[in-house]
């Protein structure tokens, strides 16, 4: 059975970091893309950061680059999501997601394949 398990998420002040992670069993972790997705109150789901099959390619939307740093460890079925500098605005459901595909196919959240429950993040000011 497939599962993608969220933590780290939690209460944090603005310019506090998390780090969140995804625990991924039942499927073939090293052949999937990897990805991190949130979605804010009264939001649809927004793409954050995802990551090639072996670690070397990355994509940021714009909204986190230079402050959040996505992570893989294939030997352990992982992946991270470091967030630094967090502001109010970063407050959200964030949700690991992976899919066979990368690139275009993860501009529309439809496709993505595989999704976890959600971790909730709030940043207070």
């Amino acid at each position: 059975q497939v599962h993608l398990v969220e933590s780290g998420g939690g209460l944090v002040q603005a310019g506090g970091s998390l780090r969140l992670s995804c625990a991924a069993s039942g499927f073939t972790f090293s052949t999937y893309v990897m990805g991190w997705f949130r979605q804010r109150p009264g939001q649809e789901r927004d793409l954050v950061a995802r990551i090639s099959r072996r670690g070397i390619a990355t994509f940021y939307s714009d909204f986190v680059k230079g402050r959040f740093t996505i992570s893989r460890d294939n030997a352990k079925n992982m992946t991270y999501l470091q967030m630094h500098s967090l502001q109010p605005g970063d407050t959200a459901f964030y949700y690991c997601a992976a899919d066979r595909s990368d690139g275009s196919h993860w501009t529309t959240t439809a496709n993505v394949e595989l999704w976890g429950q959600g971790t909730l993040v709030t940043v207070s000011s």
